[in-house]
């Protein structure tokens, strides 16, 4: 039986994701995504501005003027959602855990994808193979994508990005779209990467907390590994403690980020207690731009 707190998060998060996709992403989703290919559908009259390379020169020839083939985009398309439910995704130092986010740019992306007609499926892995979904359509399917994203109580700790490429690869044979949430707290995952790249439309999007890539000055803490359990006691009024923390993260964030463009992916990046909304419209809007 499904919780009642649990209900109403459901419910909340349907509604606001259903609004920005309505309000705020209405037509991008589909310009920023092609379909399977191109189906033929009429022929009509040659109209000035028409590309000459369409004329369709037997029917032109019958009636004694130009004519051109007309085809539309098979639109249907399959979206899957792989996402980290590692440990470290249960942190949050602003309004929200990082897991909350994911489960919210989730919502709105499948949302997104149930309005063009698409399917949607879901994977959840730590540092195994947590949960598969396949992809279907329909409010009814994305509402139980919400709830695996929200109540799914993850056996393992760790991140295996490449274990869940090679997952990932084995159940979707067809071409997809494939939004990769995570933090990427894990390594050893690039030629896995570049092998999903090749099969699929691959889209990283990055969460991270503001306190993972700057510390507070409040004086000795104890930091948690959420993934290995390792602790440690640190100084935080050093400055040059802190400065060393930034640089580290900042240079992580840096090697991933030109990973990344090695292999010409798109990066949505997020951050925890700030909107997603915008990011998402500047990646649609790159994605428009190059069709």
């Amino acid at each position: 039986m499904i919780p009642k707190e649990l209900i109403k998060k459901i419910r909340r998060i349907q509604i606001h994701t259903s609004r920005v996709v309505n309000d705020v992403l209405a037509g991008q989703y589909h310009s920023a995504f092609k379909g399977r290919g191109m189906e033929f559908e009429e022929v009509r009259a040659y109209q000035i501005g028409d590309d000459v390379r369409t004329i369709d020169w037997n029917v032109s020839a019958r009636f004694g003027q130009p004519y051109v083939k007309v085809f539309r985009e098979e639109r249907e398309l399959t979206v899957m959602l792989l996402v980290d439910m590692s440990r470290s995704h249960q942190f949050g130092t602003s309004v929200q855990f990082k897991r909350e986010l994911a489960a919210e740019v989730c919502a709105t992306l499948a949302f997104s994808a149930i309005k063009n007609n698409d399917k949607v499926g879901l994977i959840c892995f730590t540092d195994r193979i947590e949960k598969f979904v396949p992809a279907k359509k329909g409010t009814t399917h994305v509402l139980r994508v919400i709830r695996e994203l929200l109540h799914h109580q993850a056996e393992g700790g760790g991140t295996d990005l490449a274990g869940a490429f090679d997952h990932l690869n084995r159940v979707t044979t067809r071409r997809s779209v494939v939004f990769l949430v995570s933090d990427f707290q894990a390594g050893g995952y690039e030629q896995a990467m570049r092998i999903a790249r090749r099969r699929h439309d691959l889209i990283p999007i990055s969460i991270t907390d503001r306190r993972e890539i700057e510390l507070p000055n409040v004086g000795l803490i104890e930091l948690i590994d959420a993934e290995t359990g390792q602790t440690v006691v640190v100084d935080t009024s050093s400055k040059a403690l802190r400065r060393n923390y930034t640089t580290t993260a900042g240079a992580g964030q840096i090697e991933r980020q030109q990973m990344f463009r090695r292999m010409d992916v798109d990066e949505i990046s997020l951050m925890t207690g700030d909107s997603f909304v915008e990011p998402l419209q500047r990646f649609f809007r790159r994605r428009e731009a190059r069709r």
